[in-house]
């Protein structure tokens, strides 16, 4: 089997594949939001108004730089306030992240803003589209696996999203950084997530299987607190301004595998169930 993009851990997918296929009573997990809302794009045309507001011979104001370049800049500057707000206040609801890090912006490029603007940013969570192969993707999955979803995300939220752009997914756990009390990637929510996955499914530490987006949120740590290597889904790969890139992290990640899409993934599963019979 080929994988696509960089891969450096000794097993490969199907080595893993078959090892999870070798005992089908102990049933491996996939989860993590970000493998299939469409976050970024939704954030960026979220935030790009602020950045229409500073002068136009500002340098970064839109006109003065390609969307490309506008769409890294303010995914940074998110993703760095996003992050330290969590650690700052790690029980403080994902809507209050998300205005408390569109005001942090506001006042680090000093454009005029007011509260109802920030509430707005703040409530847009639940909404985020999904990517057109997730849902079909994480029905396949289903077929095969739990789900269990790690959200960094509150309760209310990813029900909006579950009745919302994830409508006809199910996943068997749903732990979020409301129930656990911090956000990722504080290895606490991988200890929750562990402890839980047990006590729940019966399922062993060394019998999950990571599969997400992020290298900072869910890869690095992954690898951290000890869990077997995880699969990569790359979506924008190093083009993307938010999870971390790959070549920033390399040396702090184990991917069994990594795909374009979860569609991808999902069809290499599926394949391989097939030959096994």
């Amino acid at each position: 089997m080929t994988t696509k993009g960089p891969l450096d851990a000794k097993k490969s997918f199907i080595d893993i594949l078959n090892l999870i296929l070798s005992n089908h009573s102990s049933e491996s997990y996939l989860h993590q939001l970000q493998i299939w809302c469409s976050t970024p794009p939704s954030i960026y045309e979220a935030l790009l108004p602020l950045l229409s507001k500073l002068p136009q011979n500002d340098p970064h104001h839109p006109d003065q730089n390609t969307p490309a370049a506008n769409r890294r800049f303010v995914l940074t500057e998110y993703t760095n306030f996003e992050l330290a707000i969590q650690t700052e206040h790690p029980t403080l609801a994902y809507s209050k992240i998300l205005a408390t890090a569109y005001e942090r912006i506001a006042a680090k490029l000093q454009v005029p803003f007011d509260a109802a603007e920030a509430e707005a940013f703040g409530a847009t969570i639940g909404k985020w589209p999904a990517f057109p192969d997730t849902v079909a993707a994480m029905q396949e999955l289903g077929r095969h696996y739990k789900l269990v979803v790690l959200s960094n995300v509150d309760n209310a939220s990813f029900s909006r999203t579950l009745a919302g752009p994830l409508k006809g997914v199910k996943f068997d756990g749903i732990y979020t950084a409301e129930d656990i009390g911090s956000y990722k990637p504080d290895l606490r929510n991988f200890q929750y997530m562990v402890e839980h996955a047990e006590k729940d499914f019966g399922v062993k530490k060394d019998e999950i299987l990571k599969v997400a987006q992020s290298i900072q949120h869910d890869h690095r740590p992954a690898k951290k607190f000890g869990l077997r290597p995880s699969v990569w889904i790359k979506r924008s790969e190093d083009d993307a301004a938010m999870g971390g890139k790959y070549e920033e992290f390399k040396d702090q990640v184990q991917l069994a595998a990594s795909f374009s899409t979860l569609g991808e993934f999902a069809a290499e599963v599926k394949k391989g169930f097939g030959e096994a019979k």
